[in-house]
């Protein structure tokens, strides 16, 4: 079973969207396996018009998960449940009484991003990746939020984010984890890593700790992610600002890096800073300069260091979305989820190599980052962020301060944007705009084309084609597929492509399988989804869309409190990878809607579940 260790590191080089398909969605072709050859008995043909073909499942305010007639969904990795390095399984302990120690080799709270990563040719084993978003500190403590503060419990809420590696196998029972694992691995809020790229050694990334501004400990508010052409994976951190914090007010000479990204004394949601200096910004304003960034990791090699690619500039990041160029570079497209934040996109300055990691491990350091801009009429601009405004002096202040960078270039600020998807034939591009309900009040941005309602509490989808279906244009055109909400609702002005789609709110993550169906998941807030407008449509869910056609259908309901994110589909179209994050989710401070997935009155988990069809047909199909 195992394998040596460039046997995973294999590439075959196309170009344009041919490229796409054999690298990024046939898994073996990037990953590991024969070059070029899709997993075994894998679908090579786009889904036929009836897509999606099973039974959509109703809306649900149960506290429980649901799929559809034919489908079964199981259990795989809780919050808790050891990562599987040898000799470091610390048991789940339902009182919350594990150590620091301990969460740095379980799950960490929230899964979040996800991606298979497959170690043998027939796509039944391989390694699943994925991030761990944020910290319930009620729930993560056995004395709950209000516990006493200690150096041990930030330790453990900063072992509690980051990144799981586990690995996983197919067998006639199903998925399982394998335990224990050469490949296991758990990166978290105090693993070393490097800094690379233009903003390395550059004077606002310098500590007292580290005072070459080159290395940095940990990361943390991992959200979505991405997948390299060479077969890595991309975290993003999102917002880190809410674990920097201090005494008193915020300096009056606070830096433009901290205060457009929302970093300040009382600003923080985590007390970290009492006993970890270096989340102090009023004694190390530099610290949090070295966190909102993309990381590369290596998954095939546990003993890697974590690469933060400050060439991508920095942000509340969410997806690093890889495509690559007609002349073999590599692009990468990202949001930044904040209201009236921007869509960015990195093209390299070189192309892709073969040989893997070990050929391409400065790629990302090197190349032009844009911000977007949604024109009228259907036609946009990727705008270059170059020094030169007032405190952009030089490429490194472009990087760590990409907003103000932004905001100089005259970008389009969006209703947050969130997940990126690339299809894997037609090489349209798709985001996700969750929701905006300061669109349109008082001193806050008008409604504009690419953000058409005012109050938009129910968010949208866009797509945009690139002129010449080339990645590194600076033209495209564009469209909104989907004017998210429930049609029933007055005033919502809800528009989907076809009068028969299954309605949603809020859409986050997605994600498009070999097939060209796109997989939606949604984040609908409690008072969302109680109180306001989508009301009607229960907890968050996942749907599937054949843009074909334009059919949208609910897949999947999640239980009370959570997230729907973080799907992955396997090279063979036969396992679908869904995270639940937060089930139970109703406060900060212990409180909970609910007890997924082990029920009574435990203490809601984060868990991957694995679907599949009982007579182990395609999904979605």
């Amino acid at each position: 079973m195992q394998q040596p260790p460039d046997a995973d590191r294999r590439v075959v080089l196309t170009s344009g969207v041919a490229a796409v398909v054999a690298l990024l969605a046939g898994g073996c072709a990037a990953t590991g396996g024969t070059p070029g050859a899709p997993a075994a008995d894998a679908p090579d043909t786009p889904d036929a018009p009836d897509a999606p073909g099973f039974t959509p499942v109703p809306p649900s305010a149960a506290d429980s998960l649901a799929v559809p007639p034919g489908y079964e969904a199981a259990l795989l990795y809780k919050w808790g449940d050891p990562t599987g390095m040898p000799g470091a399984m610390p048991p789940w302990r339902p009182d919350a009484s594990t150590t620091a120690a301990d969460q740095a080799v379980q799950a960490g709270m929230h899964h979040d991003g996800m991606h298979f990563f497959p170690l043998a040719h027939d796509g039944q084993r391989g390694l699943l990746v994925l991030n761990h978003e944020y910290t319930d500190e009620g729930l993560l403590h056995g004395d709950g939020a209000r516990g006493a503060h200690s150096l041990e419990r930030v330790r453990k809420s900063q072992h509690a984010m980051g990144v799981s590696v586990i690995e996983v196998t197919a067998g006639p029972g199903g998925w399982q984890q394998v335990l224990p694992s050469r490949h296991a691995r758990r990166i978290h809020g105090n693993t070393p890593m490097r800094i690379a790229g233009p903003a390395a050694g550059a004077p606002a990334m310098r500590t007292a700790l580290n005072p070459a501004g080159d290395a940095v400990l940990g990361t943390f508010a991992n959200c979505a992610m991405g997948v390299t052409p060479w077969g890595t994976y991309l975290t993003c951190e999102e917002n880190f600002q809410g674990y920097f914090g201090g005494p008193g007010r915020a300096p009056a000479d606070l830096p433009a890096s901290l205060r457009r990204y929302g970093v300040a004394p009382g600003g923080q949601w985590v007390d970290w800073w009492q006993h970890d200096e270096r989340f102090d910004v009023t004694r190390h304003p530099n610290e949090a300069n070295r966190f909102g960034w993309v990381v590369e990791i290596d998954p095939m090699d546990p003993t890697s260091t974590p690469v933060k690619r400050t060439a991508l500039g920095r942000k509340r990041q969410e997806s690093a979305t890889c495509s690559l160029t007609r002349d073999g570079r590599v692009a990468v497209y990202m949001g930044d989820d904040g209201r009236f934040e921007y869509i960015y996109k990195f093209v390299s300055r070189d192309r892709v190599r073969p040989g893997g990691y070990a050929a391409n491990r400065d790629l990302l350091d090197h190349g032009t980052l844009y911000a977007a801009r949604f024109d009228t009429g259907g036609r946009g601009q990727w705008l270059a962020l170059q020094p030169g405004a007032p405190g952009l002096a030089t490429l490194a202040d472009v990087v760590i301060n990409a907003r103000g960078a932004a905001d100089a270039a005259g970008a389009t600020p969006m209703d947050r944007p969130e997940w990126i998807a690339v299809h894997p034939q037609s090489g349209e591009v798709f985001v996700t705009l969750t929701n905006n309900t300061q669109r349109g009040l008082p001193g806050r941005p008008a409604v504009d084309a690419a953000n058409p309602r005012a109050g938009n509490g129910t968010g949208h989808i866009i797509r945009w084609r690139e002129a010449g279906a080339d990645a590194a244009s600076t033209a495209f055109d564009w469209d909104i597929f989907a004017l998210a909400g429930d049609p029933a609702v007055p005033g919502s002005a809800a528009r989907y492509p076809t009068a028969d789609a299954d309605a949603f709110g809020a859409p986050d993550g997605l994600h498009f399988d070999s097939g060209g169906l796109l997989w939606i998941q949604t984040d609908m807030s409690g008072q969302l989804m109680h109180k306001g407008p989508l009301a009607r449509l229960g907890n968050n869910q996942m749907l599937c869309a054949n843009l074909a056609t334009g059919r949208i259908r609910r897949f999947m309901t999640g239980p009370r409190g959570c997230e729907i994110t973080g799907c992955v589909v396997t090279p063979d179209r036969r396992t679908l990878f869904v995270n639940i994050q937060h089930p139970g989710e109703t406060s900060d401070d212990g409180g909970t809607s609910g007890h997924w997935p082990d029920g009574g009155t435990t203490r809601p988990r984060s868990a991957i579940v694995a679907v599949r069809r009982t007579d182990g047909g395609v999904v979605g199909t």
